[in-house]
């Protein structure tokens, strides 16, 4: 239980940022869209840049964004089921949606900052993008319920910085590209910059919600999704990949076992609001999951990545 109390209490000023953001948001009236713009085209791209051109290229580092791509879209296809015993309207559609969307990026690069070897954190960030890219495809698609066209989809894909960053990135690692130590000192105030925009941007999006409503149902399949499906399928990938695949190893494993812990992603109250479906349902289950995840994560971190 050592594990569990020293990770619980140095989550806590994440959180505490969190309400900064939210105060920042409520009283100071900040711009939660400028924030979003630096933090999406200036700040991710130079994070994502630096896992790509610094982790080694193995067939296992370059598979890991796509099983994390095929578990969002197979759990978006569960939830979209499963939604649909339940609604019969747009609610369905936004569960779908957010079923497998974690916050790997705002919370989940401090949580793996702690837990993680610093090695390991390079390739947990390139393991996030596939996630960014089922937000971008079927996500994008389900949420939107058909009113936008693919081509609307895939162009919105390709506008993400991340991606080209990643590809540059990878680009660097293969020529062999060297970094020297002010390099190094920059990616590391990068990270801590990332961090504290992420989660500020948490709070600063909670503050613009007007109400909250509690729809006990959604949030429970919401919770489900997150914190109990999607660890049966990594434990699954993981159960395959001994078994037969033998793509991964355990490092790996642990990665996909830490991304597979996290809450719903803060930026699905974005979606939600652009869209107009339910932007007050989602909220709740951010907020909730993401306060649940400050006693969930721990423990789990405790249990199986020891």
């Amino acid at each position: 239980m050592d594990i569990f109390y020293s990770l619980l209490f140095k989550l806590l000023p994440l959180y505490l940022i969190i309400f900064f953001g939210y105060l920042s948001g409520k009283y100071l009236r900040i711009n939660k869209d400028v924030v979003a713009i630096v933090v999406i085209y200036v700040i991710s791209p130079i994070v994502f840049f630096n896992a790509a051109a610094t982790t080694p290229i193995s067939l296992g580092s370059l598979m890991l964004p796509v099983a994390t791509l095929l578990i969002c879209c197979a759990i978006c296809l569960l939830f979209s089921f499963i939604g649909g015993l339940f609604w019969k309207d747009a609610t369905r559609n936004i569960l779908a949606f957010i079923a497998p969307e974690a916050n790997t990026g705002y919370f989940g690069l401090p949580v793996a900052l702690l837990v993680l070897p610093k090695p390991l954190v390079e390739v947990y960030i390139i393991a996030i993008l596939g996630i960014l890219v089922y937000e971008s495809t079927l996500g994008f698609f389900i949420a939107a319920r058909g009113k936008h066209t693919h081509k609307e989809s895939v162009t919105k894909l390709f506008k993400l910085p991340v991606i080209y960053a990643v590809m540059l990135g990878f680009f660097a690692n293969i020529v062999g590209m060297q970094f020297g130590s002010a390099y190094v000192t920059m990616i590391n105030y990068v990270k801590i910059v990332y961090v504290i925009l992420g989660m500020m941007m948490i709070g600063l999006g909670l503050s613009g919600i007007k109400t909250f409503a509690f729809d006990g149902l959604f949030v429970g399949l919401s919770f489900l999704a997150k914190f109990v499906v999607w660890p049966v399928f990594v434990l699954l990938v993981i159960f395959l990949d001994n078994a037969f695949l033998h793509i991964f190893d355990a490092t790996m494993h642990r990665v996909l076992l830490l991304i597979s812990l996290m809450p719903v992603a803060a930026n699905t109250v974005a979606y939600a609001t652009m869209l107009k479906i339910h932007p007050e349902k989602v909220a709740v289950a951010v907020v909730l999951s993401t306060v649940f995840a400050l006693v969930y994560v721990p423990l789990m971190v405790s249990f199986f990545l020891r």
